[in-house]
């Protein structure tokens, strides 16, 4: 297959995910909307809701199955072939896979079939975002990202992002549900996801896999990375700050909850400000900082008047 092809494959792949996960995001709704008929204390389902269930996690693995396809056509598209970390669109629908990618597997064990609607949700709204806002063609990368750095310090930073999401959307169902809690009884949604306790747990799970992966990417690999690419461990640049301010909001989360004693509200308030600082650093840096040496982030390389890719200019 030709470069143009495989990235014609990519843009089909990411289209058909974003319309399976659109699929998946009606069933699970119908689902939670046949569960509001029932009594929110029994585990009893009608035949009806118990397939849009299963159907809904069906066309989720289906969708980031497809996603994945999308993601190795962008990679494989480009001259030399590479991996889909070039610009802001990559990164994004990268970011977005491995929140689908880390929920499924983690569907099971944790029992999180409750996630499900706003897990997707988010997917989808990530991969619009990308798609409508956010897309540049495919192109080489800049000279900075031919390391194989990039592999480990981006993966684990995804990873550990998808983690911190989740986790998040954990503390943010404790909030709205500790709310109805004290003033009224939970009803619709929100009286079937897990009691108090289940989320404050579900959620520190999810922190403490998350910490030390992020620790890895932006302690260890990330400052290795950049003595490589720039000659210095740390540039003071403005991702390197906000990965740094991430890092310890997330460190005093924990210890937070370790020494002090934190539960419920106070943690999930601090949660919720972690994933703030990872989703600005994420994209918002590259929106407001006409500074950062991560411009590359930004978009494809940038091209001469002869066609020649500019190494190293985006910095």
């Amino acid at each position: 297959m030709s470069d143009q092809s495989w990235e014609n494959l990519s843009n089909q792949a990411i289209a058909v995910a974003g319309a399976v996960y659109f699929l998946a995001l009606l069933c699970h709704l119908g689902q939670w909307a046949s569960l509001r008929k029932l009594p929110a204390d029994t585990e009893v389902t009608t035949g009806r809701t118990a397939m849009l269930g299963r159907l809904g996690v069906l066309l989720t693995v289906i969708g980031c199955g497809v996603h994945l396809v999308g993601l190795l056509g962008r990679g494989m598209a480009a001259d030399p072939n590479r991996v889909p970390w070039g610009n802001m669109y990559e990164f994004s629908i990268s970011g977005a896979f491995f929140v689908a990618l880390i929920y499924l597997a983690l569907y099971r064990r944790l029992r999180l079939a409750w996630m499900a609607p706003i897990v997707v949700g988010v997917v989808l709204t990530v991969m619009m975002a990308a798609v409508i806002w956010l897309y540049d063609p495919v192109a080489p990368l800049t000279e900075a990202l031919y390391s194989p750095w990039l592999v480990i310090h981006v993966v684990s930073a995804v990873i550990a992002t998808g983690a911190f999401t989740l986790g998040g959307i954990a503390s943010l169902l404790y909030l709205l549900k500790s709310r109805t809690t004290y003033t009224q009884k939970s009803t619709g949604y929100l009286a079937r996801v897990p009691d108090l306790r289940g989320l404050d747990r579900i959620s520190y799970r999810m922190h403490a896999f998350g910490f030390p992966v992020w620790t890895f990417a932006v302690l260890i690999t990330g400052p290795i990375w950049a003595h490589q690419a720039w000659s210095s461990y740390w540039n003071w640049d403005p991702k390197e700050v906000w990965a740094f301010i991430t890092w310890v909001v997330y460190a005093a989360y924990l210890h937070a909850r370790t020494t002090a004693g934190w539960r419920g509200r106070n943690a999930a308030i601090l949660a919720l400000v972690g994933v703030a600082t990872l989703w600005f650093n994420f994209i918002g840096i590259n929106f407001f900082s006409t500074t950062s040496q991560h411009s590359y982030a930004e978009g494809s390389a940038p091209i001469s008047v002869t066609g020649q890719v500019e190494s190293g200019s985006s910095f």
